[in-house]
């Protein structure tokens, strides 16, 4: 009875990195979606993304998950005019990071909800192996 519980502790242990990493990613395009090139015309900071896999849990026999790949995303940068800018081109334009704040709110609550909802299947986890347990005991 004990080692599916495990399981679905181990289980929700890996979905809880992959999210915590999601969320970092996401908190790093937050913070950088305005930081443009240092020198005129250069490329500004470029949003990355992350990817996961479903690997197989062979000591489980069950599906997990774990971080694949962080990339960068390849949606062109918008331009700007801000002549004052240090990152100006001749014309004034500036390249502004690829960032859309909407679609990381969006990543940002998913990430965080995924993330609660494993920490709750974990302390579901852990609540049933005490109970387990004082039934073992009584």
């Amino acid at each position: 009875m004990i080692d599916p519980l495990i399981a679905s502790g181990k289980l929700s242990s890996a979905g809880l990195e992959a999210q915590s990493a999601r969320l970092r990613v996401v908190s790093e395009n937050i913070a950088n979606a305005n930081s443009t090139g240092r020198t005129p015309g250069s490329d500004p900071y470029t949003r990355k993304t992350i990817t996961f896999r479903s690997e197989l849990e062979r000591t489980l026999g069950a599906a997990s998950v774990s971080v694949k790949d962080v990339g960068q995303d390849e949606a062109p940068f918008p331009v700007e005019y801000d002549p004052g800018n240090p990152a100006a081109d001749e014309n004034g334009m500036v390249k502004k990071p690829n960032v859309n704040m909407l679609i990381e709110m969006a990543d940002m609550r998913e990430a965080n909800r995924s993330y609660q909802a494993n920490l709750q299947m974990m302390k579901q986890a852990r609540a049933m192996i005490s109970a387990t347990i004082d039934l073992m005991r009584g």
